[in-house]
């Protein structure tokens, strides 16, 4: 099996989207469609959780959430006016059935429902001290954690022992939790993850994006601020921090490719951000060329604004076929290396002959750019551009986002010529930090602590990362040893 997207491979991936509906007739159909519009943050599994006033009612699926949650059948063994759901790219613990959330247990307080985006970091550290203490864990997800740290606590109130668990985890989390009692939505206290609500008549609705809101026809309310928990009790609503106030620490690349450019997010425009990228990246890195042509479909907006920028117009130079699936049995070689044409290939008669800007969210592995730049040259391009809508990607996320270790990062290995070399392109920009916070109408100094968490680029980490740590400090007590002998 191959995935039939070459340009899929090679970027970062969300862990997942989140969604959540209380005091809905049929909320769990809500919930599907919503889950519809968050497919892109997670491709791997989806699931959907309801309570009907007297039970949980769960169905988990791999796949996506088409297919698997538009049945008739399927919604009716969901019944009541609560439901919450996940769609799932894993960054921690392995595909399969048993980490496909909302995960859900029974405490002394009665079922627990929760969805999670993001990564705890001190996932592992805990778990060992949670089984020492007699927990038993039924999946490798760090969400489950969370569960357990609930189960364990000694105050007395769910949500007392709710925050208690919140406040033993490091890293990032948007979470959505349903009880008997009705639902908890909330985000770590430098707000890492997205999480929004919204209303739909008498509903409350929590969702990753504002997106999802408007395919389900709700209106935006407000963002859940970090560090804030929101209670749901039917239609009552009620808010909490229990957290020590920080100063808030977004991911900074839900603007550059996360979200869906349609979405909102903390009142900046996914689509006018990454128009001002674009425009950002033309003033810092021009180039004499007759086309700017976007890598379908994250490059589009940010090729717009470099096209507007810079007067080169902008054409749709790899045209995207929307009906391939995204994997098939390949029996050779030959036949492996022609599907990738499958889901994309070069519009031909407009490139040939012509010096080609290729715009681009962001480089990983760089097979991705190599790949593309190819296809420029196979189709009779004069020159390749390339042109990168985020700075270098050189250290790895650890809230939510599945990177290679560093290791495997391009940028990491090489500097701007050896990158250009591997990618076989005539030159390679990447739009500057500062120039993204400015597409962003901020400012980036070295010496004031960042508005974003933009880890990825800079290697400042917001939060500590015990797991990370531990584990690397045992990789170099294993090497030294090995030295020794």
């Amino acid at each position: 099996m191959l995935t039939t997207n070459p340009f899929d491979d090679d970027h970062l991936h969300e862990e997942c989207g989140i969604f959540g509906v209380s005091a809905s007739e049929g909320a769990a159909a809500l919930v599907a469609l919503g889950l519809h519009a968050l497919q892109h943050r997670g491709q791997e599994a989806a699931g959907i959780t309801s309570f009907d006033g007297a039970m949980f009612h769960t169905h988990r699926a791999m796949g996506h959430v088409a297919g698997n949650f538009d049945r008739d059948d399927v919604i009716r063994s969901l019944p009541g006016e609560v439901a919450c759901g996940h769609v799932r790219y894993s960054t921690t613990g392995e595909t399969a059935l048993r980490n496909v959330q909302p995960l859900y247990a029974e405490l002394q307080s009665g079922g627990f429902a929760i969805a999670h985006n993001g990564n705890i970091s001190n996932a592992m550290r805990l778990r060992r001290e949670l089984v020492r203490r007699g927990s038993i864990f039924q999946s490798t997800s760090d969400t489950e954690t969370i569960i357990h740290l609930v189960a364990t606590s000694q105050y007395r109130t769910l949500l007392d022992r709710f925050i208690d668990a919140l406040k033993q985890i490091e890293g990032a989390y948007a979470l959505i939790v349903m009880t008997p009692d009705g639902m908890i939505a909330c985000r770590d206290p430098l707000g890492i993850r997205p999480l929004v609500m919204g209303k739909l008549g008498d509903a409350v609705i929590f969702a990753s994006e504002t997106v999802a809101l408007d395919v389900v026809g709700a209106e935006f309310v407000r963002s859940v601020e970090p560090g804030e928990l929101v209670i749901v009790r039917g239609e009552e609503i009620r808010s909490i921090t229990p957290f020590e106030k920080q100063p808030p620490r977004p991911c900074i690349f839900e603007w550059v490719y996360f979200s869906r450019p349609d979405s909102i997010v903390d009142d900046h425009s996914i689509y006018s951000v990454r128009k001002n990228i674009g425009a950002q990246l033309a003033i810092e890195a021009p180039v004499d060329a007759d086309l700017v042509i976007p890598v379908p479909d994250s490059g589009v907006p940010a090729a717009i604004g470099y096209a507007q920028q810079s007067g080169i117009p902008f054409e749709l130079g790899i045209i995207r076929s929307h009906y391939v699936g995204r994997t098939f049995i390949q029996p050779g070689d030959k036949v492996r290396h022609l599907g990738v044409k499958l889901k994309h290939n070069a519009n031909r008669a407009l490139i040939k002959g012509k010096r080609v800007v290729l715009i681009d969210d962001s480089i990983v592995r760089g097979t991705t750019s190599l790949k593309i730049v190819q296809m420029m040259r196979e189709a009779g391009a004069a020159e390749v551009h390339m042109r990168i809508a985020s700075p270098p990607t050189r250290h790895s996320c650890f809230y939510g986002v599945d990177t290679p270790e560093r290791a495997k990062l391009l940028a990491a290995k090489l500097d701007l010529g050896g990158m250009t070399d591997f990618i076989h392109a005539d030159s390679l920009s990447f739009v500057s930090i500062d120039g993204l916070y400015k597409a962003l109408g901020e400012s980036h100094r070295a010496d004031i602590r960042p508005k974003y968490c933009d880890a990825c680029f800079t290697g400042d980490y917001p939060t500590s990362l015990t797991d990370h740590d531990e584990s690397s400090a045992v990789d170099q007590f294993a090497l030294l040893a090995e030295r020794m002998n």
